[in-house]
């Protein structure tokens, strides 16, 4: 079922949201060679607490942290523990939230230090994708409109697209319907309806868009061991224009400094 949120139930989306975008803030500043992926955890759970919320993710189907952080070739839903960031690292922290009984949800993947112009790019596509997905995210459009703008622009530069893993639906449940797919051809799909909140997160790989899953049963990471990103926003679809939920200010926001 696909629910309709009234303003009053995404003003508290939003302010769940908002407290992911905090989180992410602190996890951005702290993020430096030598930083462990589980003081970064730590980091992250801090905030949610200190504001009133729960971390949506500990806890969630078995998950031991508040916090998923997948380094370089990892793709997503890292487990946090001893190991150290590295400079010329790429990390991708995923951060959700449970406030007042609704939910938030963001990634972003940020550099260490000095990176490859590879790493770079990624990171810069990765982003960009992101934000041609939410600009289809408008009264009208079809489901798949949304999936077809990140695949394009993911492709246009010679990257894959995961495809094993889809964005979702967010309000009472951190997963509801629709799946979102971050590919597929436009015009399909059911239709998009004012009201409707929806979690966009392309994850695009270097090289081929396989996956498999380590040892941890969680961990995921390229087949190929190619370089991996992660960006998501959750959004309410709104007459107009859609609404990002869990924008933050930050400095290296690079696609959406260029929409300003």
């Amino acid at each position: 079922m696909i629910f309709l949120r009234s303003d009053h139930e995404i003003d508290i989306l939003r302010q769940a949201n908002q407290i992911v975008a905090d989180a992410l803030s602190v996890i951005e500043s702290e993020i430096r060679e030598g930083v462990t992926t589980e003081y970064l955890d730590t980091c992250c759970e801090d905030v949610i607490r200190s504001r009133n919320a729960a971390p949506a993710f500990k806890g969630y189907r078995g998950f031991p942290n508040a916090l998923c952080i997948s380094i370089n070739e990892e793709v997503v839903h890292g487990i946090p523990g001893s190991r150290m960031l590295r400079d010329g690292d790429i990390v991708s922290c995923d951060v959700g939230v449970l406030y007042k009984g609704y939910y938030g949800d963001s990634a972003a993947t940020f550099p260490v230090g000095n990176v490859t112009d590879l790493a770079t790019r990624l990171l810069t596509v990765t982003e960009e994708a992101l934000y041609a997905g939410i600009a289809q995210a408008n009264p009208g459009n079809r489901l798949y409109d949304i999936g077809h703008a990140v695949q394009q622009r993911v492709e246009k530069d010679g990257f894959s697209v995961v495809k094993v893993f889809v964005g979702h639906g967010i309000g009472r449940q951190l997963h509801e319907d629709p799946q979102i797919p971050n590919y597929g051809p436009s015009g399909r799909g059911v239709k998009l309806r004012e009201g409707m909140v929806l979690a966009i997160e392309p994850m695009v790989n270097v090289g081929t868009d396989d996956v498999e899953i380590l040892k941890d049963g969680w961990t995921a990471v390229t087949k190929d061991g190619s370089l991996s990103a992660h960006f998501e926003h959750s959004i309410a679809v709104r007459n107009g224009e859609p609404e990002i939920l869990s924008r933050r200010n930050k400095r290296n926001d690079r696609a959406n400094e260029r929409r300003k």
